[in-house]
């Protein structure tokens, strides 16, 4: 039984052929693309971002390719027929080359959409040794990316089909490609299965650690192989994939010890609170204003405590069909307003340190928002009572988004009115749709404990820090945190 009949084609159409080698590339990138989205979802982006990214990759990444191997085969040749340059179905493409190409687009999107560089690189450059383990046997079909002539009895424990392709022109050769593509897959295995599952116990990731993880892997393990091989590209006497894998190497060795990170400037990351039981205690206006509505259209008694734990946190309209269903939802919440705005002087205060808090992070330079399921006109009302609009840059309330909490669409509006991406953020809340929230949107989340109630509630939902006391922020900020939720 022959396992490749046509070892390089897949397919072949009249005079048009589907290579092997094309399709297990593009299976490669496939692959990676989707097992990355699990990570770039739980940084608050969407499947569009996926797609926009990998194509713009992968087309980059193949200009890059093909110009490092003109460069270092025989620039002489392409140059006398430039036209060979575009024959690209001739064969030759260095993917060192196109790693670089890929990354210098990903910087241009990244910067372009407000993302941050390194965070989103985390979620998929560890992933491309599934790519490049992939895309090995694309060479193992064209019979090349091979090592020297070696005896019939060097392949004693390989499966036949490898031993078979690997007999070219009447000797047998080493699988150099066989040896790549394994390293690879074990790098992958290595991050995904170990180091990630080790970190969410210990948490020692930084962001950018995926990327040097990488460098150094396929660094080492290129270097290894690559002396191996018969086909190098050349500089001189120096094996151009070796010079290029030192560097690699090095560059993650000193991103892993934090060079790197002492000369950029890391921003302050944006400031993002809940209103109501995180900076203004507006938890007995909220009580009795639904004290209220049950007295007057079911019974005071039927407002428990069990109740009034619910009604904390989760929007009116959400609440209303459920406890009101008789009643208009619309009329009541402006019945609710009005009463609820009416006794706010008396039943309203802030959050012990909230002002010091807040006076303190505009002082220091950090951006400041608000994104509540009041509406905005209460949320202005409630801090204009103790003159803390100062202080807030933005106010994102219940009448600016389309889904309220849990949904994470009102953290995005307040990072894009505040012309920041939501990469190094921070969300402050004290209920259990808060901190769902924050982890929608892929951003740090600290739990405020200010009734102790509802505790159980908030540990549920494992935000990053759990804090009773404002002011405890500013010693968390001072803290050395990728500002990410759950990295990686």
């Amino acid at each position: 039984m022959s396992f490749f009949p046509d070892p390089q084609t897949f397919l072949q159409i009249g005079n048009i052929g589907v290579k092997w080698y094309a399709i297990l590339m593009i299976s490669g990138v496939a692959i990676t693309a989707l097992v990355s989205y699990r990570d770039i979802k739980k940084n608050g982006y969407n499947f569009e971002l996926v797609e926009d990214l990998t194509i713009g990759c992968f087309l980059w990444g193949i200009v890059g390719a093909r110009i490092w191997y003109c460069l270092f085969f025989d620039l002489g040749y392409f140059l006398e027929d430039p036209i060979r340059i575009l024959q690209i179905y001739n064969g030759g493409l260095a993917i060192q080359g196109g790693l670089i190409t890929g990354a210098l687009y990903g910087l241009y999107y990244t910067r372009k959409r407000k993302i941050d560089f390194m965070r989103l690189a985390d979620c998929i450059v560890p992933n491309m040794l599934i790519a490049q383990a992939i895309g090995r046997w694309g060479n193992f079909l064209n019979q090349e990316a091979h090592g020297v002539a070696v005896t019939e009895a060097y392949f004693k424990n390989f499966p036949d089909f490898i031993k078979n392709m690997m007999f070219i022109n009447g000797e047998y050769y080493v699988p150099t490609f066989l040896y790549e593509s394994v390293l690879n897959l074990l790098g992958f295995v290595v991050f995904y299965f170990l180091i990630r599952k080790l970190n969410q116990k210990y948490h020692f990731l930084k962001r950018g650690d995926g990327v040097y993880f990488y460098l150094v892997w396929y660094g080492w393990s290129r270097f290894i192989v690559e002396g191996m091989r018969t086909d190098s590209l050349m500089l001189g006497p120096i094996r151009m994939a070796q010079l290029t894998s030192v560097v690699f190497i090095v560059v993650g060795i000193l991103g892993f010890v934090g060079v790197f990170r002492k000369f950029m400037k890391e921003p302050k990351p944006t400031m993002l609170f809940d209103l109501d039981g995180t900076l203004l205690d507006t938890e007995p206006a909220i009580l009795e204003t639904y004290r209220y509505l049950f007295a007057k259209y079911r019974t005071e008694e039927e407002f428990d405590k069990e109740k009034q734990l619910e009604v904390l946190g989760p929007p009116l309209a959400k609440m209303f069909p459920i406890y009101f269903p008789e009643q208009n939802t619309e009329s009541l919440i402006q019945e609710y307003r009005e009463y609820n705005f009416k006794i706010h002087p008396e039943f309203v205060k802030p959050m012990e340190n909230a002002e010091a808090l807040l006076k303190n992070l505009k002082e220091e330079g950090y951006k400041i928002g608000i994104v509540s399921t009041k509406f905005a006109d209460g949320v202005k009302l409630g801090l204009d009572l103790f003159n803390l609009s100062q202080y807030v840059d933005v106010i994102v309330g219940h009448d600016d988004v389309k889904e309220g909490k849990p949904s994470p669409e009102g953290i995005f509006i307040a990072c894009k009115k505040l012309n920041v991406g939501h990469d190094s953020c921070i969300y402050v809340g004290d209920s259990a749709t808060d901190i769902q929230a924050a982890h929608n949107a892929g951003v740090y989340s600290i739990g405020y404990i200010f009734n102790e109630d509802r505790i159980a509630m908030l540990e549920t939902q494992k935000p990053n820090k759990i804090i009773r006391d404002l002011a405890e922020i500013e010693t968390i900020l001072k803290e050395d945190h990728p500002w990410t939720y759950n990295m990686m």
